[in-house]
């Protein structure tokens, strides 16, 4: 390791502690509140505008009793949906491979979805959402009136075509009438299609109806910290494409958006999506984190508006999304869906979408192992990147040879360090070397590191997947739980932490047996490895394996490179590079690096005459 890879190292820790202090943050660990409850009303939740805060309308609920008769007043505020106000509540099941989901009469709406082969991180059924942390209220207006669709009674049918299941709830009014909510499932996925159809209602479909959300996001997973810092609303519209309110954002958050083609509440790895066939007039969305409900990672709303002119021709078909947070799956839902996902910012998204993800997922069809998908990953990876490891290795083997030398001009000069520096760029100009050789191809590599910090965290292929002591690939593999809280580091000791610091330490002291840099940049090399424990130790175990893979398939590497190195003939080398120099005319670059130094040394001399 040179001086300028030595450089460069210390630049990348500076950059990483800044990232990971103010962006890359987690917020604090949730303390709860004896007695806290999660249940929220429309009126309590209500998104707010740039101007004035809104409110979720909810007409009251009438007496729904099925003995109960229907009295004038009741007549004339609902007209025609009348015989609708009463009933008895009954619940009908639409179920594929994938998902079961529990719809209710009551409202015709989505009451509970289970995802089928998911659990929570105590191994009980992952019900993503249910009546308790799920509300909805389908606002229409008639003469006046707000009307809440979803409190009124709906009769149910259920079909089968082509292997898709359709259920359909109904209101019919006396004239013949009626009114639909229409939901179909395949046979398999994760997509259930939602239609509202009407005929004889056209006073209800004057204005947009507004489907208005509660959706408190419950918590799956070991580490509430980290998935709180995952979450958020997400959506896509016509014009602009992809956005959302913030991830790593506690505070209360809302947004009023137009033209919209879907929404989402997206989770670490779960995501739950509203979709329009069309698209959505507007939407206001709110997000809050409340430090006291650890069992909620945040809490949402949306309000959305229901175009009136889709529904009066018969196109108000939507779609809702209840599935894992899998790339090629929400590529394939809608367009832009797959940015629920953030794998980082050009380039390194690149480097995901075209690289690390389809060898990923290539492994996973022939290994169920995935510490051993990881240790293979690591090694394609490498041998991809050896050329360049190959350069790299042969920089520091010429600064290795050309020490001796170094050394000596270090002892004439003295602590002159402009001087040296002077004197090392005319050396370097001799005998033939670049002294940015060693640190470009770590550079090129960079994107492929940083690649990996979203790509483990955000995998849903490595939750609750097992290796050696780590029973969960996805969050931290704690061996010992600390009585106390280290600040950034936390209250656990990550096993593979440990074992990646280790041996990022081994390997940095190898190099420096072949560096000229000496003193105080010598010892910051070591505190790269120092920063990475104390940054990772709360990250995926998955993350702290492969950069612990990495290293050791490194050093083997070098060790390979090394049988093919004979230092002797690179000395011969740059001596014939410096016979061939001799007297040659000094580069533009270089004359202009001499004049900088020469200049930044004349205003040190007279600096000190002053």
């Amino acid at each position: 390791m040179d001086r300028n890879q030595a450089t460069g190292l210390v630049i990348i820790s500076l950059m990483l502690i800044l990232y990971f202090q103010f962006f890359g943050g987690l917020p604090e660990e949730p303390q709860v509140e004896e007695g806290a409850t999660t249940e929220r009303t429309f009126d309590e939740v209500a998104p707010t505008t740039n101007t004035e805060a809104e409110t979720f309308i909810n007409p009251g609920t009438p007496t729904h009793s099925e003995d109960s008769t229907v009295s004038a007043e009741q007549k004339a505020r609902y007209g025609n949906l009348a015989v609708a106000i009463t009933g008895t509540e009954e619940l009908e099941v639409l179920e594929n491979k994938d998902v079961k989901i529990t719809f209710s009469s009551k409202g015709g709406n989505v009451q509970e979805v289970l995802l089928k082969g998911y659990f929570t991180y105590t191994r009980e059924p992952l019900i993503l959402l249910d009546k308790n942390s799920s509300r909805t209220a389908l606002v229409a207006s008639d003469r006046g009136q707000q009307i809440d669709l979803h409190q009124l009674f709906y009769k149910v049918s259920r079909r089968t075509e082509s292997d898709t299941t359709i259920l359909t709830y109904s209101i019919t009014s006396p004239e013949g009438g009626y009114l639909r909510q229409v939901y179909s499932l395949p046979p398999e996925g994760f997509k259930v299609g939602y239609k509202i159809e009407s005929s004889g209602f056209d006073n209800l479909l004057g204005t947009d109806l507004e489907f208005n959300w509660i959706n408190d996001l419950k918590n799956f997973e070991k580490d509430v910290v980290l998935t709180r810092s995952k979450t958020t609303m997400g959506y896509y519209t016509i014009i602009d494409g992809f956005d959302d309110l913030g991830e790593r954002t506690s505070d209360l958050e809302s947004e009023t958006i137009t033209n919209v083609k879907w929404i989402s509440f997206k989770q670490n790895f779960f995501t739950t999506g509203f979709i329009a066939d069309e698209f959505l007039n507007t939407v206001q969305l709110t997000q809050e984190v409340k430090e006291q409900y650890p069992a909620v990672d945040k809490f949402t709303t949306a309000k959305i508006f229901l175009p009136a002119a889709d529904l009066r021709s018969g196109q108000a078909s939507y779609s809702f999304f209840f599935g894992p947070n899998s790339y090629p799956l929400l590529k394939k839902t809608t367009p832009g869906f797959e940015k629920n996902i953030y794998l980082g910012w050009p380039p390194v998204n690149l480097v995901n979408k075209w690289i690390i993800i389809p060898i990923f997922n290539w492994l996973q069809k022939y290994i169920t192992n995935y510490g051993l998908i990881i240790f293979i990953l690591v090694l394609i990876i490498k041998l991809a990147l050896s050329p360049l490891s190959y350069k790299s290795y042969m920089s520091m083997a010429k600064m290795k040879v050309m020490k001796p030398e170094l050394d000596e001009l270090k002892e004439k000069i003295g602590d002159d360090q402009q001087k040296m520096q002077q004197e090392q760029m005319k050396l370097y100009q001799q005998v033939g070397v670049n002294p940015l050789s060693g640190c470009i191809p770590m550079v090129l590599q960079m994107p492929i590191l940083f690649a990996m910090f979203y790509f483990f965290p955000s995998s849903i292929e490595l939750r609750q997947k097992s290796f050696l002591w780590a029973d969960d690939l996805s969050t931290y593999d704690s061996v010992f739980t600390l009585p106390f809280t280290i600040p950034i580091y936390g209250d656990h000791v990550s096993l593979f932490v440990l074992l990646m610091t280790a041996s990022t330490i081994l390997y940095t002291w190898s190099n420096n047996q072949m560096t000229t840099v000496q003193g105080p940049m010598k010892s910051m090399s070591y505190m790269m490895p120092v920063i990475f424990m104390f940054v990772l130790n709360s990250f995926p175990a998955a993350l702290s394996f492969y950069y612990f893979v990495a290293i050791i398939i490194t050093f083997g590497q070098q060790a390979i490179i090394r049988m093919f190195v004979d230092e002797d003939k690179i000395k011969a080398t740059l001596n014939e590079n410096r016979d061939k120099n001799k007297g040659k005319k000094k580069s533009r670059f270089q004359q202009k690096l001499d004049d900088a130094l020469k200049s930044s040394q004349e205003a040190k001399k007279k600096s000190k005459k002053k």
